[in-house]
């Protein structure tokens, strides 16, 4: 697995394969950190499986929409093709509190409590409970990587790997790339689109250095699972990620960073067809293979 700070992306969008006929998406309630939550589990391959239908990696995926909107129709295509590429693992998508219902750490605590669920929860989520992965993009990569820091605080669920797609982890809006990017009209949008989501979600300035909140600003980054964080290469967001993909690093976290090819970041719902169209779904399906390779990391 490739540990280094960035790999500069030459990749070229790829167009999206057929879904095949196997994909199967059910709805189904979890439990958030106070009370049901709208979930989605997706699967594909045969429905005559010799482990009974049951995976041994279980990816909970928190959607984007930059705390304050959102919902699972978002990445829905994205997710089947997940599943779709990835047939030997089942696909949790959960919903979680917007800032516009209650403010953080509403929307931390739901996917924390989510990843309890799951642990709980086995047979409703055709998983045998032997891995557990947390992934999301944009407001959702950010509430992954929280998650990774509370599963480690908190002593469990134990992850076996967190991806981070395009993630928000700077409150402070403060890196090159979302001072530089901006400047071109068509990526204005994206930034103050960031600056009203984070002023919904933290309305309380104190909060916005709270590792929680920020996971950039932590100073307690040791004993994290491994990462695998996809950055592009024209999103205001990209420092941000790769930012943290090197402190991870430089904390002895098993880290892969991955700038994809430019996919104008004009719009939030584009970071969606971004992971769909660029590499992501291939160095996802690279990333959880590798967990497997003998001299892989155990979960944390």
């Amino acid at each position: 697995m490739n540990t280094g700070a960035s790999t500069s992306a030459s990749q070229q969008e790829q167009p999206l394969p057929q879904l095949s006929d196997r994909i199967k998406v059910r709805a189904l309630e979890v439990g958030g950190a106070e009370g049901p939550l709208a979930a989605r589990l997706y699967t594909s391959g045969d429905s005559a499986r010799r482990d009974g239908g049951k995976r041994d990696t279980l990816l909970v995926f928190f959607h984007p929409g930059g705390f304050v909107g959102g919902d699972l129709d978002g990445a829905d295509i994205f997710l089947r093709h997940l599943a779709d590429d990835s047939p030997h693992i089942a696909v949790l998508s959960s919903s979680y509190t917007l800032a516009t219902e209650r403010a953080f750490p509403a929307a931390v605590e739901d996917a924390h409590a989510v990843l309890n669920w799951a642990k709980k929860n086995k047979a409703k989520t055709a998983w045998t409970g032997k891995r557990l992965l947390v992934c999301g993009i944009e407001a959702g990569a950010n509430l992954a990587a929280v998650c990774a820091l509370m599963s480690r605080d908190r002593g469990g669920p134990a992850l076996a790997g967190q991806i981070l797609i395009m993630p928000m982890l700077d409150p402070g809006l403060t890196t090159c790339s979302m001072r530089e990017l901006q400047q071109a009209p068509e990526l204005l949008e994206v930034a103050d689109a960031c600056a009203a989501a984070y002023a919904g979600y933290l309305p309380n300035c104190a909060d916005r250095t709270h590792p929680y909140a920020s996971p950039l600003q932590s100073s307690r980054l040791k004993n994290l699972a491994p990462a695998l964080i996809l950055s592009a290469e024209d999103d205001p967001l990209r420092d941000e990620a790769e930012q943290y993909g090197a402190k991870l690093i430089a904390n002895g976290v098993k880290t892969s960073v991955i700038r994809m090819a430019p996919a104008l970041q004009s719009e939030a719902g584009e970071r969606n067809e971004c992971a769909c169209k660029c590499v992501a779904l291939g160095e996802i399906a690279t990333f959880i293979a590798g967990l497997d390779r003998p001299g892989a990391e155990s979960p944390t």
